[in-house]
C-alpha cells in the first residue's frame, strides 16, 4: 500500500480544523515544532508512526483511518441510500419490539451517545432524517476510513442545509 503524504496531510489539517487547534498547539501537544506540522500538511512529510497513534487518540480517530486516507483506498463505499435503509431498521425495530423492548433501546442508546445526538426524531421529520444521515455519513468517513460519494449526497438529501454542510465537511475529510 502506497502512502500519500498531500492526502494524510489534508487529513491532518482538516482534524486539526476541526479541533480549532493552531499548527503551533498541535505541535505542542506532539513534542514537535509548528514547522513540522505545516510541513505534514502540505505533503512534504509524514509523521513518525508514534506521532501517527498520538494525533489519532488527539483527534478522536483511528489510527486506520488517519492511514487510508493517505492510501487512497476506504474499507466500503457508503451511499446514502444503504445509510437510510439502516436508520429505518432501526425504526422498524421500534414497530417490531416496542420502545421499550431492550434490543431497540440498546440501538437507540449506543447511536445517541456514539453520534452524540438522538435519533428517535429522525424517524418523524424528514429533515432531521436528512440531518441524521448525514452526521452518519461523515461519522463512517471520519472514524471508519470509509468512502462517500459527493455526487451521491448531492442527489440523494433533500434538505439544502444538511446537503451543504455535508458536502463541505466530506471535502474537508479528502472526499472528492
Amino acid at each position: 500500500m502506497a502512502l500519500h503524504p498531500e492526502q494524510i496531510g489534508r487529513m491532518i489539517q482538516a482534524c486539526r480544523k476541526e479541533r480549532d487547534m493552531t499548527q503551533t498547539e498541535l505541535g505542542e501537544r506532539l513534542g514537535v515544532s509548528s514547522q513540522s506540522v505545516s510541513n505534514w500538511e502540505r505533503g512534504e512529510s509524514l509523521p513518525d508512526l508514534a506521532l501517527l497513534v498520538d494525533m489519532a487518540d488527539i483527534f478522536d480517530r483511528s489510527l486506520d483511518s488517519i492511514i487510508r486516507s493517505g492510501a487512497g483506498e476506504s474499507r466500503r463505499r457508503v451511499p446514502v441510500a444503504q445509510m437510510r435503509e439502516a436508520i429505518e431498521c432501526i425504526h422498524r425495530l421500534h414497530d417490531l419490539m416496542g420502545r421499550e423492548h431492550f434490543i431497540y433501546q440498546t440501538m437507540v442508546s449506543a447511536l445517541d451517545r456514539k453520534m452524540n445526538s438522538e435519533i428517535e426524531p429522525a424517524f418523524t421529520d424528514p429533515v432531521v432524517m436528512d440531518a441524521y444521515i448525514c452526521e452518519a455519513l461523515i461519522a463512517c468517513v471520519r472514524d471508519g476510513g470509509d468512502w462517500v460519494d459527493l455526487d451521491d449526497v448531492r442527489r440523494n438529501i433533500a434538505s439544502e442545509k444538511p446537503r451543504e454542510w455535508t458536502l463541505k465537511a466530506l471535502k474537508r475529510l479528502g472526499m472528492k
